[in-house]
């Protein structure tokens, strides 16, 4: 419940500083300042590891409204899911600690759009979490790049993918949902 209100605050602030000072650059790193909660511990009084990736989502839904991309994905009907992600812990955050969440949009492929985030201390970071995420219609089916770019224009600037980001896509997917998957550990 704890990220829904952090969510809910994000969204409504995103959306003020949109309104004050327009839209800011898709390739912009978003920055925004955040707490270790006592909601956010494990056992072992550090943040939980799974509650890394819930308050990285912030910083997406953050960019994504200041940049105006939230807007007009809603006003199209689609939305955005994440479809793979992976996470590399360094150091600890502890009870209390303040720390700056940093987004930044990587880039895209043919099926995907890439993020990074970043929890940083005086600097340094602390844990870096890349992200894939697919474009869906709430009617179905996915939305392709020509179509998104044609309604919220394409980020121009926007450095290559390294290499090793495709690889891990590729590596970590999963069959299409019209595939079977069948679970069997042999």
């Amino acid at each position: 419940m704890n990220v829904l209100w952090r969510t809910l605050l994000v969204l409504i602030r995103a959306q003020r500083r949109l309104r004050r000072e327009g839209p800011v650059d898709p390739n912009t790193i978003g920055r925004m300042r955040l707490r270790v909660l006592p909601t956010d511990i494990d056992l072992l009084r550090h943040l939980n590891n799974g509650r890394y990736l819930s308050l990285f989502d912030l910083g997406r839904w953050d960019l994504l409204t200041r940049s105006g991309l939230a807007g007009a994905m809603k006003g199209h009907g689609w939305y955005a899911v994440v479809s793979a992600e992976t996470i590399t812990f360094r150091r600890s955050l502890e009870l209390w600690q303040r720390f700056e969440l940093e987004t930044r949009l990587l880039g895209h492929d043919d099926r995907a759009v890439y993020l990074e985030h970043r929890a940083v201390v005086k600097g340094e970071i602390y844990a870096r979490a890349i992200i894939r995420a697919r474009i869906l219609r709430r009617s179905g089916g996915t939305v392709p790049h020509d179509e998104l770019f044609a309604a919220v224009g394409r980020p121009e600037g926007l450095p290559d993918i390294e290499s090793w980001v495709h690889e891990w896509a590729a590596a970590s997917g999963l069959p299409s949902t019209k595939r079977p998957a069948p679970s069997d550990w042999r």
